[in-house]
C-alpha cells in the first residue's frame, strides 16, 4: 500500500528552495530534542509488539508521509496511549483496533501524541494505533553529532537523503517510545521515493514495488530494532552483494550502497567486510542478525550503527593501521549497542567504550602488539576526566553525551576503552574473553539462533565480572565508572627498596596489581591494601607499568593537554 499524496497539501510540494527549512528547522520542542531519561509511567505500561512504517520521501519538499500502526501489549490497564511523535509532523488521522478516533481524541501540542482510547485496555490485553501524520521534519545541522534529516545532493546533483536520531531520538520521523527499552519487537518498513532513487533500509529486503508513475516502495522487516537505529536512506546507489561464510556454520549476507563512480573505493571497502567480521566472530561471538543481513550504506553525514544498515560516510579515508576505523567502529555496535544495548544512557559507555576498544584490540588482532599500543596511546590523549562516566541517575543521551550538561562526553568512549583494556589485564583474556560474551549473548555458548537483543546496566557488568572470576571487583568500578579523576600512583625509593602507593578519588580502596621491571627482569606486585614493595639494587633502572596496563593518572599527558588547548586557542 502507498502513501496517498492527499495525506501530503499539493501546495507543500510546490515549495521554492527559498521556503525550505535550514540546519535545525523547524525548532524542536524540548521534549522532542530530548530522547531516554526517566520513562513516563503511562509508558511502561506499554509492551511494543510491532511498528508497521510507511513512509513517504520528497526530497525537493525536505517533507515526508507517514503512516505508522503500532501494536502493543498493555502490562497494566491502559485509558490512553502516549506515544512521542515531534509536532512538527501533525496528525491528520488516529484509528485504534482499526476504527477511526474522533479528532478531539488525540492531541500533541509539545511532542508526546496522548490518544484517548475508546475503551480501557485491561492488562495483558492487545491494542493496535495507526497513526498517520506529515510535515517537514527537522533538519540536522551537523549530523551525527546533532540528529535530524540530512538533505543534500550528490555531486552530479541527485537527491542524498539520511537520518539520524540516536541523541534526539525515533520521534523526529516516526511515532515511538523514545527510551532505550522502548524497541519494538519486529519493524516492517514501507518506504517510497522518486522514480530513479533506492532506499536501503533495515533488515532484510521483502520486495520492492513499482508503481505506475514510476515511483518505487521498498519493503524491510527488522526484528528487535533499537529506536535510533531505524533509519531513512534515500539516494541513487549503486550495490555491491555477496555472502559471508560464518565459523558459526551460517551464511551471512553482505551490501554496500554508494554512489555511482565510486567502484574502485568502494570494492576495497567492501574488501574489509568479511575479515573485519571474521575478527569479532572470533574475538566475541556471532553477527547477532545474520539472518537478516551486514549492510552499509554511503550517507551525507559521518556515520551511525543504525541496526544492518550502518551510515557510512568517511570519504574512504586511509589510515595508517590499514582499515577503514569508521566502518570497524560502526560495525562494533552491532554487538555493542544494538545487541547489547544500555537499559538506560547513563551506562552509554557499555556501547561506545567497548566499540572504541575494539579499534586497537582489532589492530592487536591483525598485527600485534605494536599497533595495539600505538593506537591505545592515542586514546589516552583524549581522556579528560571531567565527570564520572556513570552518575547512577537515569539520564537523557544529550546529558550523558554533552560535557555543558554535565555528562562524561568523549570519556564514555576513550576512558571506557583504556578501563577495558586494564580490565583485560587485571582479569585476563580467557576471563575477558566470557565476560564480555555474557554481557553481549546473555549465554557462554552462543550461536545463530539461541540469543536476542538484551539490556544491560553498569551494575549487570559489574555482576558478570564477579560471576566469571569469582571475585569482587567493586572498588575497580567504583573508581573508573563512578569518579571522574583517575587514580594516582605515588612512588618512592629509599632503603634500597622502591614503596609504591595508590591514591584513588576519596581514599577509596584500590589493589590493583601493578608490573614493575627492575634491571629488566619484571614482576608483578599484588598492591594488598593499595601498597607494595619490592627490593631494588642501588643504581637499578626501574620502570613502573612498562607496557601501560594500567590506567592510571599521568602529569604527562595533563601537561600535553594543557599545552594543546593552549595552542587551539591561540589559533
Amino acid at each position: 500500500m502507498r502513501i496517498p499524496t492527499a495525506v501530503l497539501p499539493a501546495a507543500a510540494l510546490l515549495l521554492g528552495a527559498a521556503d525550505l527549512p535550514g540546519p535545525g528547522e523547524p525548532a524542536l520542542t524540548p521534549q522532542t530534542a530530548r530522547s531516554g531519561g526517566p520513562i513516563d509511567p503511562e509508558q511502561a505500561k506499554l509492551s511494543f509488539d510491532a511498528a508497521d512504517l510507511r513512509f513517504e520521501v520528497f526530497p525537493e519538499a525536505e517533507r515526508i508521509a507517514g503512516v505508522a500502526t503500532l501494536s502493543f501489549t498493555a502490562r497494566a490497564p491502559l485509558d490512553r496511549l502516549l506515544i512521542d511523535l515531534d509536532r512538527n509532523l501533525p496528525v491528520s488521522a488516529v484509528a485504534i483496533d482499526g476504527v477511526a478516533l474522533p479528532a478531539r481524541a488525540w492531541s500533541n501540542p509539545e511532542g508526546k501524541l496522548t490518544i484517548t482510547l475508546p475503551h480501557r485496555v485491561a492488562a495483558g490485553g492487545r491494542v493496535s494505533a495507526r497513526i498517520t501524520y506529515a510535515g517537514t521534519p527537522h533538519v540536522a545541522v551537523k549530523a551525527p553529532w546533532d540528529d535530524g534529516f540530512v538533505w543534500a545532493k550528490t555531486p552530479d546533483g541527485h537527491p542524498w537523503v539520511a537520518t539520524t536520531a540516536e541523541g534526539n531520538g525515533c520521534d523526529l520521523f516516526w511515532p515511538c517510545l523514545d527510551f532505550p527499552t522502548g524497541r519494538p519487537g519486529v519493524a516492517t518498513l514501507h518506504i517510497t521515493v522518486p522514480a530513479g532513487l533506492k532506499a536501503p533500509s533495515n533488515g532484510k529486503l521483502l520486495g520492492v514495488d513499482t508503481l505506475a508513475d514510476g515511483r518505487t516502495t521498498w519493503n524491510w522487516r527488522v526484528k528487535h530494532p533499537t529506536t535510533y537505529g531505524i533509519a531513512l536512506n534515500v539516494g541513487p546507489y549503486e550495490q555491491l552483494s555477496g555472502s559471508y561464510k560464518s565459523r558459526f556454520g551460517n551464511t551471512i549476507p553482505l551490501f554496500y550502497w554508494y554512489l555511482p563512480g565510486e567502484d574502485t573505493q568502494a570494492r576495497a571497502l567492501f574488501a574489509e567486510f568479511a575479515p573485519t567480521l571474521d575478527f569479532f566472530e572470533s574475538e566475541i561471538g556471532p553477527y547477532p542478525f545474520g539472518d537478516e543481513k551486514l549492510g552499509v550504506v554511503e550517507t551525507p553525514h559521518k556515520g551511525m550503527e543504525h541496526q544492518t544498515i550502518n551510515a557510512y560516510g568517511n570519504g574512504y579515508a586511509k589510515a595508517p593501521e590499514g582499515f577503514d576505523w569508521l566502518f570497524q567502529h560502526e560495525l562494533a555496535h552491532e554487538w555493542f549497542g544494538n545487541q547489547l544495548s544500555a537499559r538506560d544512557w547513563d551506562d552509554f559507555w557499555l556501547h561506545e567504550g567497548y566499540a572504541t576498544y575494539m579499534q586497537p584490540f582489532y589492530g592487536l588482532w591483525r598485527e600485534g602488539d605494536a599497533r595495539y599500543a600505538t593506537m591505545l596511546d592515542d586514546q589516552r590523549n583524549k581522556i579528560t576526566n571531567l565527570r564520572p562516566m556513570v552518575s547512577g541517575a537515569s539520564r537523557t543521551e544529550e546529558d550523558v553525551y554533552r560535557i555543558d550538561r554535565g555528562g562524561p562526553g568523549q570519556d564514555i568512549y576513550y576512558k571506557g576503552a583504556w578501563m577495558l583494556h586494564t580490565l583485560r589485564w587485571l582479569i585476563g583474556d580467557r576471563a575477558f574473553r566470557d565476560v564480555t560474551r555474557l554481557a553481549v549473548y546473555g549465554r557462554s555458548d552462543p550461536k545463530p539462533g539461541n540469543f536476542t537483543p538484551r539490556f544491560v546496566t553498569s551494575a549487570d557488568y559489574q555482576a558478570i565480572v564477579t560471576r566469571v572470576t569469582g571475585k569482587d571487583y567493586g572498588w575497580f568500578f567504583d573508581v573508573y565508572l563512578r569518579q571522574a579523576a583517575l587514580p594516582d600512583l605515588l612512588s618512592e625509593r629509599r632503603d634500597g627498596a622502591l614503596n609504591l602507593h595508590w591514591a584513588a578519588p576519596g581514599g577509596r580502596p584500590f589493589p590493583m596489581p601493578l608490573a614493575v621491571r627492575v634491571a629488566g627482569r619484571t614482576v608483578r606486585l599484588a598492591m594488598a591494601n593499595g601498597t607494595g614493595r619490592i627490593a631494588v639494587a642501588a643504581g637499578a633502572h626501574v620502570v613502573i607499568d612498562p607496557d601501560a596496563r594500567v590506567l592510571r593518572r599521568s602529569a604527562a599527558v595533563e601537561a600535553y593537554q594543557a599545552w594543546r588547548d593552549a595552542q587551539r586557542k591561540a589559533q
